[in-house]
């Protein structure tokens, strides 16, 4: 059937002509990695490469294990702070409306002053906040737990960004971005998974639910130590290597710019765009079950907060050893388009049996199924999105308009849920149909791009495996300087503007249902 995407009918003759240049680009990059530049070595060490992995990724563990506390606690949280469930998903709405309302300068930022730096200010920013909620926990206040939380978000916009810039910088897609994904996102599952089972432990032994709490703090010096590391070891590779480049397309890939890159984040392809439909469906029911998996399986088990938090966790963080192994597969065989059809699929029967299978079994199913489909998206998500993108230097910005995408849709299906909860009881008989129809976005527009990808190059390319990359790699230069030339550049970018501008309105409307759900929450205390 051939390549899904190189027989476009959208591509010109002019791109078809430049495959004559496909084969001297990977031999340009070969033959400028055993040159130097400025006296520094452009051969960086594949040692170095696993330094700077193993350091980001002991960073995240860290963020993920924090991260994992919150949602394991809702019950707990809701019953010795006397909160309802809307005021619960304003607590963690705060966070998000703080990422949405800064996440993009963030990523602008990132891009300007690399990935090094900004996680250097922003885990010292995420302990302050982190030690503010725990104090919060300890004093049972409210309010002064949502003050937390919204500085603690200062600090994760930066660090959310800063990781996945720094290895785009190391390496480009279908040549170790991927498994360096899966490496990553696979331990910080682990991490996630320590957390939320070990929470509740930890409240029961220590008689005091602030004591998880504070056991994030202690996590949260731990990656401060290691980021102050990893931002000396960077200082250090930079006065010894130059940039790196992509061996398909020669693209210098940078850790930070010399200039703010504002246009080229505002002329992003439309296969970026089509990758964020998918994850404003896909990531967001994820998220917001992860959050609700915890109180969903005390009621359906009929078990305690201890045991449910170890079922939830086993059911979703079981699925951590395969995020490593598609990471390697994305890397050698591409395929992305169809590993994100088949995610959305699975996400869509998880939440089915959710919906209408009730029962222990039923939930249990749900739950074994969600695991293995919810841990083929975050690594294939990052990676398309780097991959459809033409520009590396922006990348920063690129996933920080995901992030703001997502938190946006978190701030509204949270809210609306946490209502439709609310009215019902507490039950999760009616609010599971909200992850129903999420799911079934998800997987509706992963099967249509795994279609459009046989018609249209410019996301077909996201199927093709590291060799056909790398053959065809002056036909993805060719297509980028049709992006930026002629009416097919001028439909391009304005096509591109308008979908900035409506994110920038889901944005808006995201902050509306938070004010809303802040003004009508504290009406139900």
């Amino acid at each position: 059937m051939g390549i899904p995407g190189t027989t476009s009918s959208g591509s010109s003759v002019h791109t078809r002509q430049t495959c004559a240049e496909e084969l001297t680009l990977p031999e340009l990059v070969q033959e400028q990695s055993t040159e130097s530049e400025g006296g520094r070595s452009t051969n960086v060490p594949l040692s170095m490469k696993i330094l700077s992995v193993a350091m980001v990724t002991a960073i995240g563990f860290g963020s993920d294990w924090s991260s994992g506390v919150t949602g394991t606690m809702k019950s707990t949280l809701k019953k010795d702070l006397d909160i309802n469930n809307t005021k619960y998903a304003l607590l963690s709405g705060s966070e998000d409306f703080m990422k949405t309302a800064l996440i993009l300068f963030g990523g602008i930022i990132t891009d300007r002053i690399g990935g090094a730096g900004a996680m250097l200010y922003g885990n010292a920013i995420y302990s302050v906040g982190a030690i503010l909620i725990a104090a919060a926990t300890t004093v049972r206040s409210y309010k002064f737990m949502i003050l937390g939380t919204v500085i603690q978000a200062f600090g994760d916009i930066a660090t959310q960004v800063a990781q996945y810039k720094v290895f785009s910088s190391w390496f480009a897609p279908s040549n170790g971005f991927a498994s360096t994904l899966g490496f990553e996102l696979g331990v910080g599952k682990i991490g996630s998974f320590v957390g939320k089972a070990s929470a509740n432990i930890i409240a029961e032994n220590m008689g005091d639910f602030s004591w998880v709490y504070w056991m994030a703090v202690v996590m949260n010096v731990f990656t401060n130590v290691v980021t102050l590391i990893f931002w000396f070891f960077t200082r250090w590779c930079e006065k010894r290597y130059s940039a790196k480049h992509d061996p398909a397309t020669g693209e210098k890939l940078t850790e930070k710019n010399d200039l703010f890159e504002i246009r080229k984040m505002l002329q992003l392809p439309w296969p970026f765009w089509c990758i964020i439909a998918f994850t404003a469906f896909q990531t967001s029911c994820a998220i917001v079950f992860t959050n609700n998996a915890t109180e969903m399986a005390e009621q359906r088990f009929d078990v305690s907060a201890v045991t449910a938090g170890w079922y939830s966790a086993m059911a979703q963080y079981m699925g951590f050893f395969l995020v490593p192994c598609l990471g390697v597969f994305i890397d050698i065989l591409g395929n992305r388009l169809s590993v994100m059809a088949i995610c959305g699929i699975g996400m869509f029967i998880a939440m089915c049996l959710a919906k209408w299978g009730p029962t222990v079994s039923g939930t249990a199913a749900s739950f074994g199924i969600y695991a293995v489909a919810e841990s083929l998206g975050p690594v294939v998500i990052i990676d398309s999105i780097r991959t459809a993108m033409w520009y590396q230097e922006v990348f920063g910005s690129g996933y920080a308009i995901k992030i703001a995408v997502n938190n946006s849709m978190n701030i509204i299906v949270g809210i609306v849920a946490a209502v439709i909860q609310d009215k019902d009881d507490n039950s999760y008989n009616n609010v599971v149909g909200v992850y129903v129809f999420l799911a079934a976005g998800s997987m509706l527009v992963g099967i249509a791009l795994f279609v459009a990808g046989y018609f249209f190059i410019d996301l077909g390319r996201l199927q093709w495996t590291k060799k056909h990359r790398i053959r065809y790699g002056g036909l993805i230069n060719a297509q980028k300087e049709n992006f930026e030339e002629g009416d097919a550049g001028k439909k391009n970018r304005a096509f591109s503007v308008s979908m900035f501008t409506v994110m920038i309105l889901l944005i808006f409307g995201a902050w509306a249902t938070y004010f809303w759900g802040l003004a009508t929450g504290n009406n139900n205390a």
